[in-house]
């Protein structure tokens, strides 16, 4: 049961996602509706079968004050797909400060891409421009939404209607 489940807000807006069982309670307990269910598989106690929860809406509103990324290694290379913004390659990666810290660069997201560290080491102290690099994607913060969507993982067709999305756009992992 390593699938996750996809957990609506009472508007029906993408929360966050979590493990089968926890959904599965929430449902058994009341406090969040069943939207989704796996068409192929359910679960199944000694007397009774239940459906398998793909998508669920909680029946109270949750207020987010602030539903943002975090800002860590791993989702810097999920957003950069494991792959140096350099030169593509997908090993011995680390992180590159594309304006370095000793000239004022900060660490934020629009600031830190991915980069192997052959690739790190040439560009040195430089910004790309000055060490004639470019890089393949410029830096951004992704939205919830998108990194849910698009970075998360591989994700249920039921979950594609709350995130808008088509299916062959979604990145899966491999």
């Amino acid at each position: 049961m390593g699938r996750k489940v996809l957990i609506l807000n009472q508007d029906y807006s993408a929360l966050t996602v979590c493990s089968i069982p926890k959904a599965f309670l929430l449902v058994f307990l009341k406090k969040a509706d069943l939207v989704a269910e796996s068409a192929t598989e359910q679960l199944h106690s000694i007397s009774q079968s239940f459906p398998m929860p793909s998508v669920i809406r909680l029946h109270r509103y949750v207020y987010l004050p602030y539903k943002g990324v975090m800002l860590s290694r791993q989702n810097i290379f999920r957003r950069d797909n494991n792959c140096c913004q350099y030169c593509g390659k997908t090993d011995d990666l680390t992180l590159d400060h594309v304006m370095p810290k000793s000239r004022g660069g900060k660490t934020s997201w629009d600031n830190l891409t991915t980069a192997c560290k052959r690739c790190n080491s040439r560009k040195g102290d430089n910004t790309p421009e000055e060490a004639q690099m470019p890089l393949k994607i410029k830096p951004f913060k992704p939205s919830f939404v998108m990194f849910l969507r698009d970075f998360g993982g591989s994700i249920e067709d039921s979950w594609l209607p709350f995130l808008g999305k088509k299916k062959e756009k979604v990145l899966v992992d491999p």
